[in-house]
């Protein structure tokens, strides 16, 4: 399986289990929303529920991921500047809490393996903050998804999920980027999100990081068919792709 980003040409990311050549442009990475800035105050700030309301950032220059709000902390990771297929990476933003030195910083998802890991970056590592209010819940067992907008069901899909040997992950996750599939026809449908979710197989250039996208076998939905990724009927996907901004957190259960 071969993955081009049309927008990165000398750049090729290699899988398994899908013949041929896709090609993808970017459409959007988005803001989701107005943007918003925490105030400098000395105790800890919750940013984001990842219910209804939810910030995230970019990376604005390296820098070491800690596991406490402190520079002399133990490192967890390191920010990086782009997801798997080139788009800028999308950490969320979960609190906010300043140091005995008067410095900010912040705590951030991670998109890495495992999945769930948190850590404190300064916050003059990250770019502005950006917000949104929706939530996606994926349930594998009901093999449906519905989003959720500022607490109101906006959208829901019947959906295909890994199969038994390949399962979607549950845990909380995010959508990292979105893509416009250049063949609407083939196996990805029109569109294709990627989310932080990480799996053992997946459909998705690289391996392993989940993608929530179209499909040329509707017949498959609901089902459990995928080697972990969420499968929509293209009506669906579609719809969600002019709902869903990116830093939108993902339940799947």
């Amino acid at each position: 399986m071969i993955f081009i980003n049309v927008s990165r040409m000398g750049r090729r990311a290699s899988g398994v289990l899908l013949p041929g050549l896709v090609l993808f442009v970017t459409i959007a990475t988005g803001t989701g929303g107005s943007i918003a800035s925490a105030s400098p105050t000395g105790g800890g700030e919750q940013l984001s529920n990842e219910t209804t309301l939810t910030m995230w950032a970019h990376m604005r220059h390296d820098a070491t991921i800690r596991s406490l709000p402190s520079p002399t902390a133990p490192r967890v990771a390191r920010l990086h500047h782009s997801t798997e297929d080139g788009f800028p990476e999308v950490y969320v933003l979960l609190r906010r809490q300043v140091d005995s030195a008067g410095v900010p910083w912040i705590r951030v998802r991670i998109p890495m393996r495992p999945s769930g890991k948190t850590g404190w970056v300064p916050q003059t590592a990250l770019t502005k903050f950006h917000r949104v209010t929706t939530r996606l819940v994926v349930d594998r067992g009901a093999r449906r998804a519905t989003l959720f907008r500022t607490g109101e069901k906006v959208w829901g899909s019947p959906i295909g999920v890994g199969a038994a040997r390949t399962p979607t992950p549950t845990g909380q996750f995010w959508i990292r980027e979105l893509l416009r599939v250049a063949d609407p026809l083939g196996s990805y449908g029109p569109f294709a999100f990627g989310t932080s979710a990480y799996s053992s197989l997946s459909d998705w250039p690289g391996g392993g990081v989940i993608g929530i996208h179209g499909t040329n076998r509707p017949d498959l939905i609901p089902g459990a068919p995928s080697h972990g990724c969420i499968r929509l009927p293209n009506a669906a996907i579609k719809k969600l792709a002019h709902k869903m901004p990116i830093g939108t957190p993902v339940l799947i259960r």
